[in-house]
């Protein structure tokens, strides 16, 4: 079991996020943003190694506008060896990443022009693995989209569209239920119907929550991750204290985390805090989850 949290480390003095207005693109202010970018990453994860977090989403901003047609800039070819650099240093200390494009990746739209913004972007998520020669332990996770009126149809033109994604991206996508429209039970289906594995967040199921137990949603989702594609990832965080909005909690609450350990048993994972203090509570997760026989080690 690693623990990991989301794309910004506030201990660190440094932006790994950076990005900038598409009105003053040029090759100029790319190379410096991903250069910048770059250098950030290396020193968050350089934190995380020294205490023991070992699991880190990166950010989508990584390289702003990879994914727009302005961008004609081979940004691969001019990094090639930071990200090899960072690909190597992941692979030295038995770390793992992830990513998570946004909000706005919706492969069941009706709308054509969606569909084809979401493929780029997903491409361009695909080329980041590859340009650090990762393995697909690493996944890129997503939603399944909108409803539409009509969720079975809806599900059934996701399983379409992924089908027909380049195999260079569709090796390193994961599935995540949301905390609205498809919960756990509708990803499994989906998962069924095209063998992307199902990554389980424990928040959203909470506030969308379907039939299955716990213990059993566990099982299931296990089954979807082929040894090739490392332990499963589970999403953790709970609900902001006083708040009936469906807001992810400022800090972890180490009762609902321990209670959380207890419930996964004797299930291995790894672990994504979405909780919004970041590597603060990455830091207090670790030392509650070193009691814990799954929990990995480094060095």
């Amino acid at each position: 079991m690693r623990i990991g949290y989301p794309c910004i480390n506030r201990t660190v003095e440094c932006q790994g996020d950076k990005t900038f207005r598409l009105k003053n693109y040029s090759e100029k202010r790319l190379i410096e943003t991903v250069k910048n970018n770059l250098e950030c990453l290396e020193k968050i994860l350089e934190y995380n190694r020294k205490n023991q977090i070992l699991f880190f989403r990166i950010s989508s901003d990584i390289v702003p506008f990879a994914s727009h047609p302005i961008c004609e800039f081979d940004w691969q070819g001019h990094f090639s060896e930071d990200f090899r650099s960072i690909g190597r240093f992941v692979k030295k200390f038995n770390m793992r990443i992830s990513m998570h494009p946004d909000q706005f990746i919706v492969l069941n739209s009706k709308r054509s022009e969606v569909v084809e913004n979401s493929v780029r972007e997903l491409v361009y998520h695909a080329e980041i693995m590859d340009a650090m020669e990762l393995d697909i332990e690493q996944k890129i996770q997503l939603h399944i989209g909108g409803m539409y009126g009509d969720k079975t149809a809806s599900k059934a033109r996701f399983v379409k569209r992924y089908v027909e994604l380049p195999e260079e991206v569709k090796k390193w996508l994961v599935l995540e239920n949301d905390d609205r429209i498809y919960n756990i039970e509708d990803c499994l289906d989906v998962s069924g119907r095209t063998g992307v594995p199902v990554l389980f967040d424990y928040f959203h199921d909470n506030m969308n929550p379907s039939e299955i137990e716990l213990s059993e949603t566990f099982k299931l989702v296990k089954k979807t991750w082929k040894a090739k594609d490392g332990l499963p990832m589970v999403d953790y965080s709970s609900q902001r204290k006083k708040d009936k909005s469906k807001s992810h909690a400022e800090s972890i609450d180490l009762r609902d985390f321990r209670r959380f350990l207890d419930d996964s048993r004797p299930h291995d994972m790894d672990v994504m805090l979405e909780i919004k203090d970041k590597e603060k509570s990455a830091l207090k997760a670790v030392r509650l989850a070193r009691k814990d026989s799954r929990f990995l080690i480094n060095g």
